[in-house]
């Protein structure tokens, strides 16, 4: 067999993988639905599934949103934005209201109560649960519900990113937030000055972990969000840091 046969079928499947994670931004709208949650203060909204503390300090405001299981993909979509406009209820959506931009910051839970008919966030409904000061941007409160478009958007975000370490000497935890471009981080790798680089695990949202003793020595990042695109953050902590500190890696994506 020639040697082009051979890694024929290995182009190709290289080739498809990169269409998958190029597909982490789309273009094309889609259709689902919205509705609101918390107060216009932003009241319930803060904290979540994402991991994510105080969204007005974090930077994200109120321009949030929680999504539904389709979407949310387990935690691994925290962080992305989406922009969204409402459609097709004439008396529901507010005339040129335009469209509005969004970060994902938490998780709509489904209701599997029998005869629930605004299970909104059940598999396999697409769904936007949005902070009240959003929703109303498109459409009137009392609508409740609304049908609306979405696509995937690049995250537009102010200053470096973020990282945010808790923990203990034997576990160390990272809260990894305010990611520009795709948003959405699916990697991690972080590197004492006393060591290589190592793998972290996601433990929950954007909360990524490792359990190698790194007290004392300066920290560096390597981050890579969902359409592939890695940034290194080199020495982003450094040697005195202490737990519960946040730490700005002084670039974005």
């Amino acid at each position: 067999m020639s040697v082009y046969k051979v890694f024929l079928p290995l182009a190709m499947a290289m080739a498809m993988a990169m269409a998958m994670v190029v597909s982490a931004i789309d273009s094309n709208w889609y259709d689902a639905h919205a509705t609101s949650y918390g107060d216009m203060g932003g009241g319930e909204t803060m904290q979540g599934a994402c991991g994510y503390g105080d969204l007005f300090k974090q930077g994200y405001g109120l321009e949030t949103a929680a999504l539904s299981t389709a979407l949310f993909n387990d935690g691994l979509t925290c962080g992305a934005c989406f922009e969204i406009f409402c459609t097709n209820a004439p008396q529901s959506c507010i005339p040129k209201a335009g469209s509005i931009i969004i970060t994902a910051t938490n998780f709509c839970p489904p209701n599997y109560t029998p005869n629930k008919p605004d299970a909104w966030c059940n598999p396999p409904l697409k769904h936007f649960d949005l902070s009240v000061k959003m929703f109303t941007k498109l459409a009137y409160y009392k609508a409740g519900i609304i049908p609306i478009r979405y696509r995937r958007v690049i995250c537009s975000k102010q200053g470096g990113v973020k990282f945010e370490i808790n923990g203990n000497p034997y576990f160390t935890l990272v809260l990894i937030y305010n990611v520009g471009g795709a948003g959405d981080v699916n990697a991690v790798k972080i590197k004492g000055s006393n060591t290589q680089w190592i793998t972290m695990s996601r433990n929950w949202g954007q909360n990524w972990q490792t359990g190698t003793v790194l007290t004392g020595q300066s920290l560096s990042f390597q981050v890579t969000v969902s359409d592939g695109k890695t940034v290194e953050f080199d020495n982003a902590a450094p040697a005195g840091w202490q737990f519960g500190q946040t730490y700005d890696g002084g670039k974005n994506f």
